[in-house]
């Protein structure tokens, strides 16, 4: 079962997964995701068609406890892949409580649903920001967590590993993953599927890929004074085909027969680049000029976050394949065949 499968995130791997064969339950609330025909999200139409298999789709909310015992009560769910959360970490500054609501709260009745009916596995969706503002780089899984988080979103995945570990420890029987993404971005090369945040993107690469088709006037750069190369933050970006591919791995391994208890890995490439390297990298994909302004920092934001992901290679067997330009072309593949995202123009 895939929480937040309509999403960004959740479709790619939904796609992945399917392409593994496995059997996938989808549920979205819809807060992120746009309804397609027969009330599934576009996005997992789109995933069907490209698949050729199908996805059993629910429209449930994780704060409400019904809807997901609705869905526990008619299938045999033997892990719970948790994606479905708020993530805007500027968001999460001016609206805390719905990101405690939402994040912590939903989380929490997911796991007491799980307990109800039995289901003992999960890969929870977690974040760089549980490291706050890095003591050292890069950040391997044995950084400080929870000590310097800069803004309420972080500090929602961090007591979601906390909740999470508490619940593993109380009961043997139960395993988990904790994934700690750093910047996902890109497309599915087909163009077919992508980022498409509702409203003003909170992230750069959709931002600035709005920007390259048209729809937005200019990118506002949050920060030029920072202690890095040219001024502006720098963060290790993944592509999101990479992600999907690291829990197709992360599934296989906590199916093995002797996989207990938590383990914890950092997902990113390990390589680090500023916003105005992603800026120039996107104009020289899309052949497009995305004009930028440098303006105040931005409330949450660290200098410098880029992790060391050795860990996940050597016990998952993953490693991210994808570089910067890869993530750029397609991105951009995505934005100008679908200008207006999921939407049908």
């Amino acid at each position: 079962m895939v929480t937040g499968g309509g999403g960004y995130i959740g479709s790619h791997t939904i796609l992945q997964l399917l392409q593994e064969d496995f059997n996938v339950i989808a549920v979205d609330n819809f807060v992120n995701s746009i309804k397609g025909p027969f009330a599934i999200p576009e996005s997992l139409v789109r995933v069907q068609n490209l698949t050729g298999k199908s996805v059993t789709f629910y429209g449930a909310d994780l704060c409400n406890k019904a809807s997901l015992r609705d869905v526990f009560s008619k299938h045999q769910i033997d892990c719970v892949i948790h994606f479905a959360a708020l993530k805007a970490v500027g968001e999460s500054c001016r609206l805390p409580l719905m990101y405690y609501g939402n994040n912590v709260t939903g989380s929490a009745n997911l796991m007491e649903v799980m307990m109800e009916f039995g289901v003992k596995k999960i890969v929870f969706s977690s974040s760089a920001t549980v490291y706050g503002d890095p003591e050292y780089l890069p950040i391997d899984e044995i950084h400080p967590t929870g000590t310097s988080i800069t803004n309420p979103y972080g500090k929602t995945k961090y007591f979601m590993e906390e909740i999470i570990k508490d619940q593993v420890a109380a009961n043997p029987d139960w395993s988990s993953m904790l994934l700690r993404y750093f910047n996902p971005v890109g497309a599915h090369p087909s163009g077919m599927i992508g980022e498409d945040p509702q409203g003003i993107p909170n992230n750069l690469m959709p931002y600035i890929a709005q920007v390259a088709v048209g729809r937005r006037e200019k990118l506002s750069v949050y920060g030029g004074d920072y202690p890095t190369s040219d001024g502006t933050g720098v963060r290790d970006y993944i592509h999101i085909m990479d992600l999907a591919d690291s829990h197709v791995a992360a599934l296989k391994k906590i199916f093995e027969p002797d996989f207990v208890g938590v383990k914890i890995y950092n997902l990113g490439t390990g390589n680090g680049a500023t916003v105005l390297e992603v800026i120039k990298a996107f104009e020289e994909a899309s052949g497009r000029k995305v004009p930028y302004e440098i303006v105040g920092r931005r409330a949450g934001d660290v200098s410098s976050a880029y992790c060391s992901p050795k860990l996940a290679e050597t016990e998952l067997g993953w490693k991210a394949s994808r570089g910067l330009v890869d993530m750029c072309r397609d991105m951009w593949t995505w934005q100008s065949k679908n200008p207006m995202g999921f939407r049908l123009e």
